[in-house]
């Protein structure tokens, strides 16, 4: 019986090297792949041609911007630092010179100009007895020109005026009187029977409106023009020379700008 012979792999031939593994330390490239090494100072530093305008163009730019931001951060923290030097100014001022706004009131109203007993216009004249007060301690006021005083009725302007140019000291009361004049105002015949009606009941009542521009004096320094409003509700008893105060109430405030 013949013996059995088992195949083996054939030893390379002559013309063939042996095969070596792959080194662990690389790893494989596929085939067909190139790899180029560059410097990296060199990727950064030397853009490509196309690109070497755009890139001279935001490296001009860049110190542009940053001084910009720089002065941008200077003067928002300059404006800060005067609004807060401001504050504390004002905030001292007032601690030390305690302000108050000052105070008025009508003490008194005489009438004239008005007959009821016809229906054609009138010429009303107020004569108004105003009292104001200056409750300031270290502040006083300079009252200026340009001032006006008006009354009305229903809506009605009745008659203007102004109030004498002065100057009032710190803690001071000062009374006058000043004139109002209206002329040939027509009134309808509802506010002429309104009116009549009114009087005859006792209570008429008036609004009156003051605008004056002051200066107040602090210490030695002026400041710039202020101007004070007032408003008046009056209701006298009559549309006379003698008439009466009924009921007021003035209010006051002080428009600084």
């Amino acid at each position: 019986m013949a013996d059995r012979v088992h195949p083996r792999d054939s030893p390379p031939s002559s013309g063939e090297a042996p095969m070596s593994k792959p080194s662990q330390s690389a790893p494989a490239q596929p085939a067909g792949t190139y790899v180029v090494q560059i410097p990296k100072d060199q990727i950064y530093r030397y853009p490509p041609p196309e690109n070497a305008r755009r890139y001279q163009k935001y490296a001009r730019r860049e110190p542009r911007r940053s001084c910009c931001r720089r002065c941008l951060c200077w003067s928002l923290g300059l404006l800060a630092a005067l609004i807060l030097l401001l504050a504390v100014s004002a905030g001292v001022l007032y601690l030390v010179f305690r302000p108050e706004s000052p105070k008025y009131s009508v003490d008194d109203v005489s009438i004239r100009g008005f007959n009821l007993t016809s229906p054609s216009a009138v010429s009303p004249e107020f004569n108004v007895t105003i009292r104001a007060q200056n409750p300031n301690d270290k502040i006083g006021i300079y009252y200026q020109k340009g001032s006006s005083v008006t009354v009305y009725y229903s809506g009605i302007n009745l008659c203007n005026g102004a109030l004498p140019a002065f100057y009032q000291p710190s803690n001071n009361l000062t009374v006058f009187q000043t004139a109002l004049k209206g002329s040939t105002i027509l009134l309808t015949s509802a506010v002429h029977s309104t009116l009549a009606a009114e009087e005859k009941r006792g209570e008429v009542p008036f609004r009156l409106n003051l605008k004056a521009p002051v200066k107040f004096k602090v210490g030695s320094v002026k400041t710039w023009t202020i101007t004070v409003k007032v408003r008046c509700e009056l209701t006298v008893d009559r549309l006379t020379a003698s008439s009466k105060i009924v009921t007021k109430d003035c209010d006051s405030r002080v428009k600084f700008w």
